[in-house]
């Protein structure tokens, strides 16, 4: 990465790329209340999550400095963060760029979702309350009005409420702490499918519901293991066609 004296390097097309990809969305400037660098941080992995900032990007300090309101310092330290968490790729005299996850990466983290929601869902059975049925049917509701209108972003925000809250009603601490781990990076890879897998997503959610509410455990389990092992197939599927175009 650059000395904070030194120029940033990378082509105009690079630039005009962060240039616009900021520009389409609305601007997002960092209240000074908040840690500055962490606000930074949270900023700049908000504009990755929701591919306002795309795989393989080149991140240009000044583009993005200028689209927060601050200078470039904290900027730049959110990145050498983001680069340690992997969300972002520091390459040596071209400066950041975001992550591009790898198959194995995607499938790995795909996988330890399916293991944790089918069990959170079994949990999520034995607990459910009448007043939990009601959040989980509005919560069902938003995600299916969202898909409607073709909102990515806000379908991509209802399934991770919706996931979320069945996680809450497990009453299990642990397990809550572990899913809230891998939940950033399920909503990353999930963004790009939110509307062509919308559909058939909601659809399962419901019947993972109607089994929540009827009180079956096994079937809750069996169809979130169903649902969670569609939704990492048609990831993959997704990689495939994009690598064909």
């Amino acid at each position: 990465m650059s000395q904070p004296n030194a120029p940033l390097i990378g082509a105009g097309t690079t630039r005009r790329a962060t240039r616009e990809s900021l520009s389409s969305a609305a601007a997002r400037k960092v209240e000074r209340p908040a840690p500055l660098r962490q606000a930074v941080y949270e900023a700049l992995l908000d504009l990755i999550v929701n591919r306002t900032l795309k795989p393989g990007q080149h991140l240009v300090e000044v583009e993005l400095a200028e689209h927060l309101g601050v200078s470039r310092q904290p900027v730049r330290e959110a990145l050498q963060r983001l680069q340690t968490e992997g969300w972002v790729d520091l390459r040596p005299a071209q400066g950041a760029f975001v992550h591009t996850p790898t198959d194995e990466e995607a499938d790995q983290l795909l996988a330890v979702r399916n293991v944790l929601e089918t069990y959170s869902a079994r949990l999520a059975a034995e607990h459910a309350t009448e007043e939990d049925v009601e959040q989980l049917r509005k919560l069902q509701g938003e995600g299916v009005a969202a898909l409607k209108a073709k909102d990515a972003e806000r379908v991509v925000a209802a399934n991770a409420a919706l996931h979320s809250f069945i996680t809450r009603l497990s009453g299990n601490t642990v397990l809550a702490e572990m899913i809230a781990t891998v939940d950033r990076r399920v909503r990353w890879y999930y963004a790009p499918l939110a509307l062509t897998r919308g559909k058939d997503a909601w659809t399962e959610h419901a019947e993972i519901i109607d089994a929540i509410v009827e009180g079956r455990p096994d079937e809750a389990a069996r169809l979130m293991d169903a649902h969670t092992e569609r939704t990492r197939a048609a990831y993959h599927e997704h990689l495939d066609a994009t690598r064909v175009k």
